[in-house]
């Protein structure tokens, strides 16, 4: 099969990349290179032995996406390409929406335009927001409390109605909680531009001395140790998660929304602690008040995955520290 991923040079995108290449997919490649670099092509290459076309592309042009689809002869997408800073969504929501949810629906137009359904969609956790209880199963209210989720969950509903009005589409929404780590290689791994909005890269920055210290913003939640717990879920997991999803879509017609997690909770300081160990030093750390928004603890269950797809997450906190301080490392090896 061939397999198109937009946003494929993300953190995210390129690691679901290497899984698809080593089962035997051919993959093709999309990206806007706006959280991205072009390196990490060469690197899927290296790491896959195998050739990977990539078209720098905004998924917005709908009609480039068609030329490419029908070049490639592609038979299913895999839609990672989206903003996902939720501090930026809630002073950019414009373009938030542009990109999120426009960005979906011309990649949608595309692939009707193609003959192409199936489809899998790269969703949050967010579009839960806060616990009505836990943990968060697939039947949780849909009620997210900043314009990154908002957007995630209008592209669900969006997906909802389109499987609904053609029985050809097979779509899986992948509900993902908190993605770390890298792959074992080291040559690819979360770099975001500009300072991290996630734990992991900014724990790594701070071991590397590229940043002073980690705030860690409130101790005091009614939590094991009063620090904000998540399911953190190594991005491997979540890209077998992705190949999982695809062999389940290609016999099954619908719309599945389904957790990607581990179900289990971990605290900014397990992490820390894990981390520690990984890269044998100290994080220094500033304890600042709570932000606005931010939740005690939040966490998957993750049976619908297991019972549909026949997948769970498989690898521990320790191997996502190992493998994200491996990644830093090779990095500061080749600055």
């Amino acid at each position: 099969m061939n397999i198109l991923l937009t946003g494929g040079l993300g953190f995210i995108g390129s690691h679901t990349a290497v899984v698809l290449a080593e089962q035997g997919y051919q993959v093709v490649l999309v990206d806007n290179l706006c959280n991205s670099e072009i390196e990490t092509h060469a690197n899927l290459e290296l790491i896959t032995g195998k050739e990977m076309p990539f078209h720098e592309l905004d998924i917005r042009h709908t009609t480039a996406l068609v030329r490419i689809l029908k070049e490639y002869q592609v038979d299913a997408v895999i839609h990672f390409a989206g903003l996902k800073s939720v501090a930026e969504s809630s002073t950019e929501p414009l373009k938030y929406y542009d990109n999120n949810v426009g960005g979906t629906i011309s990649l949608l137009e595309a692939m009707k335009a193609c003959d192409i359904y199936h489809f899998i969609f790269s969703s949050s956790a967010t579009v839960y927001g806060v616990p009505q209880y836990l943990p968060y199963d697939e039947d949780h209210p849909l009620v997210p409390m900043n314009t990154y989720g908002k957007t995630k969950l209008q592209a669900e509903e969006i997906l909802q109605d389109v499987a609904r009005s053609d029985s050809r589409w097979s779509i899986a929404a992948l509900r993902y909680f908190n993605p770390a780590g890298a792959h074992e290689s080291g040559l690819i791994g979360e770099l975001p531009k500009g300072v991290p909005n996630n734990l992991m890269p900014y724990v790594c920055q701070v071991a590397s001395g590229k940043l002073p210290y980690l705030n860690i913003f409130g101790d005091d939640y009614d939590t094991k140790d009063g620090t904000g717990e998540r399911d953190y879920i190594h991005v491997m997991d979540l890209a077998e998660g992705h190949v999982a999803a695809l062999r389940f879509i290609e016999k099954n017609i619908g719309f599945y929304p389904i957790n990607l997690g581990t179900g289990i909770s971990c605290s900014v300081y397990e992490l820390i602690n894990a981390f520690e160990k990984s890269a044998n030093c100290t994080i220094v750390k500033k304890v600042q008040s709570r932000r606005s928004g931010d939740l005690p603890i939040y966490f998957a269950c993750a049976d619908k995955a297991k019972d549909l797809l026949a997948w769970h997450a498989k690898r521990d906190l320790q191997s996502m520290c190992d493998s994200s301080w491996k990644f830093q490392a090779n990095l500061a090896k080749n600055l």
